[in-house]
């Protein structure tokens, strides 16, 4: 049986799902006027994560400073992020989909993969049925998606990413030369700036150039194993599964870019604790622990820096995951002013039995394990933001705010 997948991608998702909420409040539309979703206006501090089709045509692009979009289009409408909008549309739109098919991937907090093979005796005709859950999503949540319909992922992914908003598109593997192959390479998925710029630079422009080139050419270029995947994808070819239940999680992490530079390390401590104390509760919830600390951070020439330790032992303890995250500070950052921090929990093992060194003071490992005990409990009862550390009652640093509506994403979806 040939199967038959669906992508389904919210339009300019944070911007989209604002719009949607104003408009129900009886505000004006954002997705009519030049609008964006990003920093601080009044400061003009802060990046762009999102922009109306008005913006776009007034050159302002996702990722460029808010000052840079507000000189090429001063009336530019700047509104913050709200993370707990974005999960509770997520998780409207995402049950929509569900209802319609045997299998659903989450792919993203704005896009999921339906398998709907074998549904023709339901769903005779699929491009009828995309219109029916696109037609439906407008209907009742008030936003917009694209729905990409073929045979595999990558395809169906590529097909939703054509004309936009509010479209339905095929690409079909017998529509591959006329539909994919004239784009330009950039336009093929998963294929990098670095590969990019590799091909172009051997005269391969199009995705049709890279399918018809010789695939051990493509891997001199490229590498053995990113050469042979990305042939493979400009030829429309993808096996991969719509993965119903998600994969366990490989690891747990938590940034937070800032308005304004970060020099000093009492001013980095509030924010790891807080960061850590995010990332552990998370951690705690799915009953796991872990054996790998990570600390990242952005310095002004826009560089990422990321150093990681191994722990002799698993830990799921908020107060040794801190003080191994600030020992990894301390011994890599140099001073450097930095406007991102970040903290990541890898090396996951289930919760059990933990071997104990001779010399760890057991009684006070006790005391913080029951210290995150109570705050969980009280966190799950009450909510996120009932009770905070001591220490971190004065940062304004406002680091949790998406990893927490993760963690109530986390617990709402044990209500289903």
């Amino acid at each position: 049986m040939e199967r038959l997948i669906f992508h389904v991608d919210v339009n300019s998702a944070f911007l989209s799902w604002e719009a949607a909420s104003r408009v129900k409040a009886g505000e004006p539309d954002l997705r009519e006027i030049p609008s964006a979703v990003g920093g601080d206006p009044r400061t003009r501090t802060g990046i762009i994560v999102a922009k109306s089709i008005p913006a776009k045509k007034y050159g302002v692009q996702t990722g460029e400073p808010v000052a840079m979009a507000l000189r090429k289009c001063p009336n530019l409408v700047v509104v913050p992020s709200d993370f707990r909008l974005y999960t509770k549309n997520s998780q409207a739109f995402k049950a929509i989909c569900k209802s319609y098919a045997p299998a659903m991937e989450s792919f993203s907090i704005d896009e999921v993969f339906l398998d709907m093979t074998g549904t023709s005796l339901i769903y005779p005709d699929p491009i009828a049925t995309a219109c029916e859950i696109k037609d439906k999503i407008y209907q009742e949540l008030g936003f917009t998606v694209n729905v990409g319909i073929s045979t595999n992922k990558l395809l169906a992914k590529m097909a939703s990413d054509f004309e936009k908003p509010n479209k339905v598109h095929t690409l079909f593997p017998e529509e591959i030369p006329a539909k994919m192959w004239p784009l330009p390479i950039r336009d093929l998925l998963f294929l990098g700036k670095a590969s990019e710029k590799k091909l172009v630079d051997f005269g391969i422009r199009t995705i049709g150039e890279l399918a018809r080139e010789r695939e051990s050419t493509i891997q001199t270029l490229l590498g053995e194993k990113t050469g042979h995947q990305l042939f493979q994808y400009a030829r429309g070819i993808d096996n991969s599964p719509v993965l119903e239940v998600p994969e366990d999680s490989k690891g747990f992490s938590v940034e937070k870019t800032f308005n304004d530079d970060i020099v000093s390390m009492e001013q980095i401590q509030p924010i790891l604790l807080e960061q850590c104390d995010v990332v552990a509760t998370r951690m705690r919830r799915k009953g796991k622990k872990c054996t790998c600390i990570s600390v990242t951070f952005r310095t002004l020439d826009f560089k990422n820096r990321s150093h990681q330790m191994k722990l002799g032992s698993a830990t799921d303890v908020t107060d040794e995951v801190y003080a191994n995250a600030r020992k990894l500070f301390a011994e890599f950052w140099k001073g450097q002013p930095l406007r991102l921090i970040g903290v990541a929990l890898t090396g996951l093992t289930e919760d059990g039995f933990e071997q104990m060194s001779l010399f760890e003071d057991c009684t006070k490992k006790e005391q913080r394990q029951k210290l995150d005990a109570t705050m969980d409990a009280i966190r799950m009862k009450f909510g996120n933001d009932k009770i905070t550390r001591a220490s971190i009652m004065n940062s304004n640093a406002g680091i949790g705010r998406k990893a927490k509506a993760q963690m109530e994403n986390e617990e709402n979806e044990k209500e289903f």
